[in-house]
């Protein structure tokens, strides 16, 4: 009988165990951490009114759970409308919807849950505002984007978009407006992307092409032309590295100082790597740009979170 028991806990905790794990897919733990991260970095860089009377620890707590929730509803609302194409994809067959372990109406009734908790969270121990644009930020993520990946390139500028609002829903929460701090968090972030998501798409190629999906700028696949798009669009990432100084997001002395030169010089780097695969052409240098993508962002967001004034 002991035995008995023992087999069915083990039984019942391996269940759960898979469960949490097709949750943790279902909501892209790792891409929705760095997405709230963003968030929360924002939060915290903005002048926090808010946090002179309501306690700091618990409203980044309380915006990471926020944050968490509406990006966790987003993603799952796109693998339940892209389930048959995740399941032609070898990088994403194993997701649970697209590989039948977890329902549509499981994952739908998760979304709908997930997204309506995220954004009560932020209406009501933050402010409206936040909530709006966490509103607006799902929607058109979840349900223009998603779609739109089959029709046209289109997407990615439009993708764009939700990817960069968390930085906008971090200044708001914290200052109840949509100040100028918060577009230029908005537009660094926006401007990253596509470097980011171009190696992704570059890499990734042969899947997405098999899956229908129209995501590289070029119609020919990884050309020239794509790289040359990559290299721009870091190019213009140079110059809004200067505005959070000059805009006196970050200190106005030495530690800003520092902050725009970490800046100025992390974007230097993109524009590099770029070059690099304008002139190679190769699987190396798109993982090149991509990986770098990555660092780029949490190191410019840690060095305005240190600088800031």
């Amino acid at each position: 009988m002991s035995q008995e028991k023992t087999t069915i806990t083990n039984s019942t905790s391996f269940a759960l165990a898979v469960k949490v794990k097709d949750y943790f897919q279902l909501i892209k733990f790792t891409l929705s951490f760095m997405v709230v991260f963003s968030t929360v970095v924002s939060f915290l860089i903005a002048p926090n009114e808010l946090l002179y009377v309501r306690s700091k620890v618990i409203s980044v707590l309380l915006l990471f759970m926020g944050g968490m929730l509406v990006t966790g509803s987003a993603n799952a609302i796109n693998q339940v409308l892209e389930k048959t194409t995740d399941a032609l994809m070898k990088r994403t067959a194993k997701r649970p919807v697209a590989s039948g372990r977890m329902s549509v109406n499981e994952a739908t009734a998760f979304a709908i849950i997930a997204g309506a908790a995220g954004i009560f969270i932020l209406g009501y121990w933050f402010n409206y505002q936040s909530a709006l644009v966490g509103l607006f930020s799902l929607f058109l993520y979840g349900f223009i984007y998603t779609p739109l990946k089959k029709v046209n390139s289109i997407a990615v500028l439009v993708g764009a978009i939700p990817g960069a609002l968390p930085c906008l829903i971090g200044w708001v929460a914290a200052t109840d407006n949509f100040g100028i701090g918060g577009w230029i968090l908005f537009g660094i972030q926006f401007l990253w992307q596509f470097p980011h998501f171009w190696a992704i798409a570059w890499l990734a190629h042969q899947d997405y092409t098999n899956a229908g999906f129209k995501l590289l700028p070029g119609d020919k696949g990884p050309t020239k032309f794509t790289a040359l798009q990559t290299i721009i669009y870091s190019a213009m990432m140079i110059p809004f590295g200067l505005l959070p100084y000059f805009a006196g997001i970050t200190d106005s002395g030495t530690r800003g100082i520092i902050c725009t030169a970490i800046l100025f010089i992390c974007n230097l780097w993109m524009v590099y790597v770029s070059v690099l695969l304008f002139r190679n052409m190769d699987i190396k240098s798109a993982r090149k740009v991509m990986f770098s993508s990555y660092f780029y962002l949490m190191v410019v967001l840690l060095a305005l979170f240190v600088g800031r004034a």
